[in-house]
């Protein structure tokens, strides 16, 4: 799972507990001029074929954490239940996108928008 919080321009993603170890990542800081679009869609984490895994876990129905090739692009996966998913789609960063579990997507869906709204006023 991702705690996400937000700080002047930028989304903090600080990823927790073990998921640290397999993704090896900490965090990641998302200016929120970069996030295009922020969707709730608990089917982009579901199934078994994510893309090649390039540094991660991948266990199949149990948890897919990490940076993964799919469809050309680079996407950061930290997901164990697919049901609390966002994604979000990102420009001028190194991921294309986030496909993060948090703990309620339409909540946190709802922040970054309205961030993102405050940012362009």
């Amino acid at each position: 799972m991702v705690t996400i919080s937000i700080e002047g321009d930028r989304v903090h993603f600080d990823v927790e507990g073990l998921d640290k170890l397999w993704s090896l990542r900490s965090r990641l800081d998302i200016p929120l001029a970069h996030i295009r679009v922020v969707k709730v869609d608990p089917e982009a984490a579901r199934g078994w074929w994510h893309g090649l895994r390039l540094l991660g876990t991948n266990i199949p129905g149990v948890l897919t954490v990490g940076t993964f090739y799919q469809h050309g692009d680079v996407v950061f996966y930290d997901v164990h239940d697919p049901d609390g998913t966002i994604v979000l789609e990102l420009e001028h960063e190194s991921y294309k996108r986030l496909i993060v579990e948090v703990e309620d997507p339409e909540q946190i869906k709802r922040m970054i928008e309205q961030a993102i709204k405050r940012r362009r006023s």
